[in-house]
């Protein structure tokens, strides 16, 4: 039971953090920090209490392996949901998943080691901010109240969603339960609230700029895969944190960097 509720009550506090973000900053940042391993840390960690550091650290390159399928899914999601009016939610969630399993099949048959572990999800992040280059950023501007009802809702939709998740890697071998811990479940029940309480155009903000946070979980997966066997899982914990915000760090510093260059360009004489 306290196990239970801790994995509640992480996955809740993550995702309605989201949600928050989302409204009162912008989706485009909710969705850049969700590519922060949230859903996958908590996945991966589980895996590791409740069976052993070893599955979990091998459940990791198949993690990062799976990421390709992670994106698989919201491009799914994405190309759906342009293309239908009726269910769009149910419709959109359903075929996506689809896709997600047939996706998570075909890599299950790469073998797992560390240059594909890499390889795979970076050259997969460059394809989809490629394929995600046409979505135009949106701003929520009529936000709803936060109340009890509304927050219980969300809570309901994300706990569910994670112990799904997690509780999956007792009835398959750490191949397929790090495949699954790909799946993004701190990600999609940001969507599907965002899109049950606003417009597609939001979720569809969410979705392009996921990619760009993405590469703070490839850091972060790799590295529980190199530090869960020799330092355990809670050391092992912090190290994989401390290098993923390290990425994400350097690519906010990069970012705006770039940002100003650009903009000196623009204002600079011909």
């Amino acid at each position: 039971m306290p196990l239970l509720l801790l994995k509640l009550t992480v996955s809740v506090l993550v995702v309605l953090a989201l949600s928050v973000i989302a409204e009162r900053v912008t989706p485009r940042i909710a969705g850049i920090i969700a590519g922060y391993p949230a859903g996958v840390a908590i996945n991966l960690f589980f895996f590791g209490y409740e069976i052993n550091p070893a599955f979990a650290a091998e459940s990791a390159l198949y993690t990062a392996i799976g990421l390709l399928s992670t994106l698989s899914f919201i491009f799914f999601y994405y190309v759906i949901s342009l293309r239908i009016r009726r269910n769009v939610i149910l419709i959109s969630s359903l075929l996506s998943f689809c896709g997600y399993l047939a996706v998570v099949w075909i890599t299950r048959q790469v073998p797992a080691n560390y240059p594909a572990a890499l390889l795979i999800p970076v050259l997969s992040i460059f394809l989809f901010l490629f394929l995600f280059r046409r979505i135009r950023n949106s701003t929520i501007d009529d936000r709803i109240r936060m109340t009890f009802k509304v927050l219980s809702l969300r809570s309901l939709i994300a706990a569910g969603i994670i112990l799904l998740v997690t509780s999956s890697a007792h009835l398959v071998g750490p191949e397929y339960a790090g495949l699954f811990a790909a799946f993004p479940s701190t990600l999609f029940p940001l969507m599907l609230i965002i899109h049950a309480t606003y417009d597609v155009e939001h979720v569809h903000t969410i979705i392009k700029n996921y990619p760009i946070g993405l590469g703070s979980l490839v850091v972060y997966t790799i590295a529980v895969s190199l530090t869960y066997r020799q330092y355990g899982l809670l050391m092992g914990t912090l190290i994989s944190f401390g290098a993923a915000t390290v990425y994400l760090a350097v690519y906010t510093v990069w970012a705006s960097m770039s940002r100003k260059l650009r903009s000196q360009k623009c204002i600079s004489p011909s």
